[in-house]
C-alpha cells in the first residue's frame, strides 16, 4: 500500500461531504505506510495550512488541491447554474498560488446567485494553469456526465480539451472504485 496515494480526499472542511479530521487522516495514512496524501475539499482550501502542518509533523508529503466547480459558460456571464466537478492539484508553489487565485475568483466573481456554488470557467483555468495537475473528476465531472449520458464522443472531446490545455503529463483521467454502479459504468466505458 506504500506506493498508493489518495488524490481525491474530502476532509472536515468539505461541509456535508467529508467527515475525517486532518489529524485522524494523517494518522491513518501513516498507519497504512503511505508516503503522501492529497486534500481536495469541495470548492475551498480552508484547511490547506492545517493539512500541510499535520502532514509535515508525520513526515508525509501533503498534496494540496481542491475539487473545483467549473462553469460550462463564461462564469461571470453564466445564467445557467450548471457546473461540473474538476479535481485540481498544486504541483509547485506557482501551482499553489494559481489554485488559490482560481478558488478566490470562484468565490468573488463566480458565485452563482441561485445555487451559491463558487465556480470558475475553462478560460480562467487556461490563464492560471501553470504548476497545476488536473484530474478529470468524479461522477459530477463533465467527462463522467457525458459518459453516463452515452455521449462518448463528447467525453473524449472534453478530456482532449483539458489534456491539450494542461499537457499530457498534467491531465489524468480520475478512477474511483466506490462501489457505485454509475461509477463502475463511467470507469469501464
Amino acid at each position: 500500500m506504500a506506493d498508493f496515494v489518495h488524490l481525491h480526499v474530502h476532509t472536515q472542511y468539505s461541509l456535508l461531504d467529508g467527515a475525517i479530521r486532518v489529524p485522524e487522516l494523517m494518522k491513518r495514512v501513516d498507519e497504512l505506510g503511505m508516503k503522501a496524501v492529497a486534500m481536495t475539499d469541495h470548492g475551498n482550501m480552508y484547511g490547506a495550512v492545517d493539512f500541510f502542518k499535520a502532514a509535515k509533523k508525520k513526515g508525509l508529503k501533503a498534496i494540496i488541491g481542491c475539487e473545483a466547480y467549473v462553469s460550462i459558460e463564461p462564469y461571470k456571464e453564466a445564467k445557467d447554474p450548471k457546473s461540473y466537478h474538476l479535481t485540481v492539484l498544486a504541483k509547485s508553489l506557482q501551482g499553489y498560488k494559481n489554485l488559490m487565485y482560481l478558488n478566490s475568483m470562484a468565490w468573488l466573481d463566480g458565485l452563482h446567485q441561485r445555487t451559491n456554488i463558487p465556480r470558475f470557467d475553462f478560460e480562467l483555468l487556461s490563464q492560471y494553469h501553470e504548476g497545476l495537475i488536473v484530474l478529470s473528476g468524479d461522477l459530477g465531472s463533465e467527462v463522467n456526465q457525458a459518459i453516463l449520458k452515452g455521449e462518448l464522443d463528447k467525453a473524449r472531446d472534453t478530456a482532449a480539451r483539458y489534456r491539450d490545455l494542461m499537457g499530457a503529463d498534467h491531465y489524468y483521467l480520475e478512477l474511483m472504485d466506490n462501489a457505485l454502479p454509475e461509477q463502475r459504468s463511467a470507469t469501464t466505458s
